[in-house]
C-alpha cells in the first residue's frame, strides 16, 4: 500500500483556531476607527515579527500595539483596543480536528505555525496540548513562514522527506514556499479543502 503522502504539516491559526473579534470591532467603531485597523497595526512586521520570533512576550507585543495606535486614538483607547485584541476569545474548529485525527491514525500530524510564546498555553486551554505529534512554533525555533527553514524543521520532526509531506495553510505565500520545496500544498479556505486533500489518504489507508 502506497500512501499519497506520509505526513500532514498543518497551520494553526486560520485553519484550526479562529478568533471572535466582536468586542474589538465594537471598540473600534466607538473610537471612530475603521474596522480591522487594530489587527492591521498588530500584524505589521515591525509589530508582530519580534513576537513571532520569540524575541518579545505577548504582553510586550500588546504594548507595542498601544504605542502604534497612539497616533489614532487616546492612550486609554489605544490600550483598550490592544487589550481587546490580545485577549480576544478563540475556539478550535472541531470538524478540522476530526479530519486531522483521522489522518493521524495513519501518518504524523505536525503543527507548523507562526506563533508567540503563548502558543503552548493556548493549546492547553483548548485541550490540544497533546493533540499533534509535534509542534513547530516560530517563537521556539526562531524562524517564521515562509522561510524554508521552518518547513525543513517540520519535515525533520515528522521524520519524512519534504516531498512526502502535505502542507496546509490559509496564506498563499506559505503554501507556495512549501510547494517550492516539493511538498503537496493546500490553500485552506474552508473545511472542504482539507476534506479533499485528505480524501486520497483516508481512502488508501482505510478506516
Amino acid at each position: 500500500m502506497t500512501l499519497p503522502f506520509e505526513a500532514v504539516l498543518c497551520d494553526f491559526d486560520g485553519v484550526i483556531r479562529f478568533y471572535d473579534t466582536t468586542e474589538l470591532v465594537t471598540l473600534e467603531r466607538a473610537a471612530g476607527l475603521a474596522e480591522g485597523v487594530t489587527a492591521k497595526i498588530a500584524f505589521a512586521p515591525e509589530q508582530d515579527l519580534p513576537a513571532l520570533l520569540g524575541e518579545i512576550t505577548t504582553e510586550q507585543w500588546a504594548e507595542s500595539i498601544v504605542t502604534a495606535l497612539s497616533g489614532l486614538a487616546s492612550e486609554a483607547k489605544a490600550r483598550e483596543l490592544a487589550t481587546a485584541f490580545a485577549n480576544a476569545r478563540f475556539w478550535a474548529d472541531e470538524g478540522v480536528l476530526d479530519l486531522l485525527r483521522k489522518a493521524q491514525a495513519h501518518v504524523p500530524v505536525v503543527l507548523v505555525t507562526n506563533a508567540t510564546t503563548s502558543l503552548e498555553d493556548d493549546l492547553a486551554w483548548l485541550g490540544l496540548a497533546h493533540f499533534a505529534d509535534d509542534v513547530v512554533s516560530s517563537a521556539r525555533v526562531g524562524v517564521v513562514k515562509p522561510d524554508r527553514r521552518i518547513y525543513d524543521i517540520a519535515a525533520q520532526r515528522a521524520g519524512v522527506p519534504p516531498q512526502r509531506c502535505l502542507f496546509v495553510d490559509d496564506r498563499m505565500e506559505n503554501v507556495e514556499a512549501a510547494v517550492a520545496l516539493g511538498m503537496t500544498g493546500v490553500l485552506y479556505t474552508g473545511i472542504s479543502d482539507l476534506e479533499q486533500a485528505l480524501a486520497s489518504l483516508l481512502r488508501t489507508a482505510g478506516p
